[in-house]
């Protein structure tokens, strides 16, 4: 029977993986409701400054800020790329980081260079092995976005926009569509247009009289607009991780289940196959008798 003492070791070993999975999955499960309420609280300020952003993108003030001009001359594109610190959250790591390697390589075969902030260890040490120019970094960012600490690397690329050594800013992450589906996103956050950043289907244009100066309001306005996108990437970003977490190690669970379930019916075959070899052998000695 030491194939029947080895068959239940990989039982006994499959079933302790099935628990922790399946702690892994409630865990998962409760983040996710938590992630899920905090991406959708602060969707409707994202929703509504963008669509202020992109009125003004279609007006002509007297002053535009260094986000509404275009660096044409510009030979470098910045890249924040939003992933998870942990894995074991399905494929939702390897298709956004596959969308941003596309969108690298088509700017590369232009002649562009690019630069990028990591946010999340898995796309740092994604970037470093492809050997990207990484110039911020932020890791362990845990449960819950915190904007200052996120705006903090994000200004590298901000302010290398604004003095004109980038032609644009890409801002990358995974959005939240359902439990069951989130989609990867690389989209134009620098320099605002009102095509980059309209949602609706207005074409008419816009004129604004400001209280105070032009300078004031709009400058104000464009750090709450790019404050506002790249908190809304992160929320949405765990909600996602939550989602693909749960769905992945309940498919875990399900998976740990089905091969208990073989290996019990191998183990009981062999041990049913061992016995009636025996009562075979008895039966012979007492016929020989």
């Amino acid at each position: 029977m030491a194939a029947g003492k080895e068959i239940r070791s990989k039982i006994n070993s499959v079933e302790n993986t099935k628990k922790i999975t399946k702690a892994m999955e409630m865990v998962a499960a409760s983040k996710m409701r938590k992630a899920q309420d905090r991406m959708r609280a602060a969707r409707p300020y994202a929703e509504k400054v963008r669509q202020i952003a992109a009125n003004l993108g279609r007006a002509n003030p007297e002053y535009r800020h260094a986000f509404m001009r275009d660096n044409d001359k510009a030979n470098v594109v910045g890249f924040i790329v939003v992933t998870t610190d942990k894995g074991l959250c399905g494929g939702m790591n390897t298709n956004i980081l596959r969308a941003v390697t596309q969108k690298i390589k088509e700017l590369q075969a232009q002649g562009k260079q690019v630069e990028v902030v990591a946010i999340g260890s898995k796309g740092l040490g994604f970037m470093q092995r492809v050997g990207a120019k990484v110039v911020a970094q932020l890791v362990g960012l845990g449960d819950r976005p915190h904007m200052d600490t996120l705006i903090g690397p994000s200004k590298v690329l901000l302010d290398a926009y604004a003095e004109g050594r980038l032609s644009e800013v890409h801002l990358c992450f995974t959005r939240f569509v359902n439990t069951m589906r989130q989609e990867s996103v690389v989209e134009t956050l620098l320099p605002l247009r009102s095509d980059t950043v309209e949602q609706g289907t207005q074409k008419h244009g816009w004129d604004y009289e400001y209280e105070p100066e032009p300078n004031v309001v709009i400058d104000d306005l464009l750090l709450r607009y790019v404050e506002a996108q790249i908190y809304q990437a992160a929320a949405e970003n765990m909600a996602s991780e939550q989602s693909a977490r749960m769905v992945a190690m309940k498919a875990a669970t399900d998976n740990a289940g089905q091969v208990i379930k073989d290996l019990k019916l191998i183990y009981n075959k062999t041990r049913q196959a061992a016995i009636t070899k025996e009562l075979s052998e008895i039966v012979a000695g007492a016929a020989a008798v």
